[in-house]
C-alpha cells in the first residue's frame, strides 16, 4: 500500500510534523483500511470511489487526514534542502507565489518563506484535524454542516506543498529515490479531488501539465 511505502527506507519515515493517527477498532479506521486495501490492487480511479453505503463525509476526512501523513512524510525528506536561503518565498515556479492567513491569528495575508509558509500551514492543518467537532472521531457524532467547506480548504492548501515540492525540490526527490512515492500520493491525491470536485481547477494550475501527464493512462 502507498502508507507501507512510505516507511520502507530509514530516511523516508522523518516527519515534519507528529503524523495524524486515525484511532484503531473506529469505523474511520476500518475506512482507513479499506482505502489501503483498494489502493493495493493498483486502481487508483477505484480506490477514490465512495465505498458502497458510506458516508461522503465520513470518507473524506479518513481521506483528508491520511493524504496530511503523506505529504507529512514527504516534506519530510526534503526539509533540509527547503530553507529561509533557498526558499525566501513561498512559491511553485516562476508564476505562483502564495501568501500566508489563516483568517483568524493572521488575517492579513503575509509574505514568507516556504519554510515558514509550509510550517503555518501543516500546523493550522493539524489544528483542524485535531478539531473534534470538525472531524469527529467518535461513532455517531455528526459532521458539522459547514464540515465539507473546510475539507476542501484543507486540500487546496496540501496541493499547495505538492506544487512546491514538484517545482522547487525534484532534484533532491530523485536523489532521494522518492520519485515514485511522490508520483504515487500525488497522482491518488488528484484522483480523489477529482471525484468529489473538491479543488477548483484554477488553484490546481501550477501542476495542471503533470496533471494531465499522470491522469491520461488511467482515463
Amino acid at each position: 500500500t502507498i502508507s507501507s511505502l512510505f516507511c520502507s527506507g530509514s530516511r523516508s519515515s522523518k516527519t515534519f510534523k507528529p503524523k495524524k493517527n486515525i484511532p484503531e477498532g473506529s469505523h474511520q479506521y476500518e475506512l482507513l483500511k479499506h482505502a489501503e486495501a483498494t489502493l493495493g490492487s493498483g486502481n487508483l480511479r477505484m480506490a477514490v470511489m465512495l465505498p458502497e453505503g458510506e458516508d461522503l463525509n465520513e470518507w473524506v476526512a479518513v481521506n483528508t487526514v491520511d493524504f496530511f501523513n503523506q505529504i507529512n512524510m514527504l516534506y519530510g525528506t526534503i526539509t533540509d534542502f527547503c530553507t529561509e536561503e533557498s526558499c525566501p518565498v513561498m512559491s511553485a515556479g516562476p508564476k505562483y507565489e502564495y501568501h500566508w492567513a489563516d483568517g483568524t491569528n493572521i488575517k492579513k495575508p503575509i509574505k514568507c518563506s516556504a519554510p515558514k509558509y509550509i510550517d503555518y500551514l501543516m500546523t493550522w492543518v493539524q489544528d483542524q484535524l485535531d478539531d473534534e467537532t470538525l472531524f469527529p472521531s467518535k461513532i455517531g457524532v455528526p459532521f458539522p454542516k459547514n464540515f465539507m467547506s473546510v475539507a476542501k480548504t484543507i486540500l487546496k492548501r496540501l496541493f499547495r506543498v505538492y506544487a512546491h515540492i514538484y517545482h522547487q525540490h525534484f532534484d533532491p526527490v530523485i536523489q532521494l529515490q522518492e520519485e515514485a512515492h511522490l508520483n504515487t500520493s500525488f497522482k491518488h491525491f488528484i484522483f480523489f479531488v477529482q471525484e468529489f470536485n473538491l479543488i477548483d481547477r484554477r488553484e490546481l494550475a501550477p501542476l495542471q501539465e503533470l496533471i494531465e501527464k499522470l491522469t491520461s493512462k488511467d482515463r
